[in-house]
């Protein structure tokens, strides 16, 4: 019972703070674990990020710090009315890693992917479309992105066709010796 009586009080903390984030009537964005809908997501062994600020012309920023370690770090966002964005993009994109946008179970995500080892920053913008003639949000990512304890191996030269014959072949030495006569 009393499990049980703490599963309804988290609920009902749960509901009100969805009912206060709703009644703010800005997007709802929050740092999260991606749910890896297509199975091959690996996340970041370090994903920071910051609450969303908003400027006066309704641009949304939000500042994050992921390690270059070929894992992502994910951003939920949802309209202010809740739910998922209708339609997004990415313009620009970012310039050393890669952005993917896409909707989950009520929420639209938006991972980043460092190129792996890179160490400095990084700038993209998401294009949020909420649908039904709204006017699209922009949602502006400042990616810091820490290299630190990457290591990337370096692959050895490929054998190519012919190098790969040349070892194979059997080389034969003669020997001859030569009886003189005395």
């Amino acid at each position: 019972m009393r499990l049980q009586g703490s599963a309804i009080t988290l609920g009902a903390v749960f509901a009100a703070s969805l009912l206060l984030s709703g009644c703010a009537q800005t997007p709802i964005v929050q740092r999260s674990v991606a749910p890896n809908p297509f199975g091959y997501q690996k996340v970041s062994t370090l994903c920071h990020v910051t609450p969303v600020t908003t400027a006066k012309d309704g641009t949304m920023s939000v500042s994050m710090t992921v390690r270059s370690d070929d894992g992502l770090c994910a951003i939920s966002i949802q309209q202010p009315t809740g739910g998922n964005y209708a339609s997004f993009g990415v313009n620009p994109g970012p310039v050393h890693g890669k952005a993917f946008l896409y909707n989950y179970d009520g929420h639209t995500y938006v991972d980043y992917t460092p190129a792996t080892a890179y160490a400095g920053t990084d700038t993209f913008t998401a294009d949020l479309i909420p649908g039904g003639g709204k006017p699209r949000t922009h949602l502006v990512v400042n990616a810091v992105v820490d290299a630190t304890g990457v290591v990337v191996h370096t692959p050895q030269p490929a054998v190519t066709a012919s190098k790969a014959k040349e070892s194979t072949k059997k080389t034969t030495t003669r020997h001859t010796t030569r009886r003189t006569k005395h």
